[in-house]
């Protein structure tokens, strides 16, 4: 089972954080968290990972559908989107929506989750996009 969409940045990390931020948010998407899992781990356990961060991202509007459709959902929230170091790489894993879908056995919960899926698809392919250049003459 396919559980998350993952594209590989090469960009440093913090850029490449803003930038998930930025592109989530372009397609409705807030940041409720974020959690820098290296910096926690650190002072936690004195364990020493990679950079990585976790955006709790939300989309209030599929949220609230969500949540009419069946209540218990709110466990599931919100979409996680991990940001790694891998190397020279930086590794973005989002949550596959759907998994919510699936898990709550709930159909109509299907297209709010399908419609999430394409959004956060939407914002992870521009991440990967060459970059509008600027006009020419």
């Amino acid at each position: 089972m396919i559980y998350e969409e993952v594209v590989v940045l090469s960009e440093p990390f913090a850029e490449a954080v803003d930038r998930v931020k930025t592109e989530l948010a372009k397609v409705g998407f807030g940041t409720l968290t974020e959690i820098d899992l290296q910096a926690t781990l650190k002072q936690k356990i004195d364990q020493d990972i990679s950079a990585h961060v976790i955006v709790g991202a939300c989309n209030p509007h599929l949220a609230g559908r969500a949540l009419i459709a069946e209540p218990q959902i709110g466990v599931l929230l919100p979409c996680n989107v991990a940001v790694r170091e891998r190397g020279d790489d930086v590794i973005v894993e989002a949550m596959d929506p759907g998994l919510m879908a699936s898990i709550a056995e709930n159909d109509d919960l299907a297209p709010i989750a399908s419609e999430a899926r394409s959004l956060i698809n939407q914002a992870l392919a521009a991440l990967t996009a060459a970059p509008e250049l600027g006009g020419g003459d």
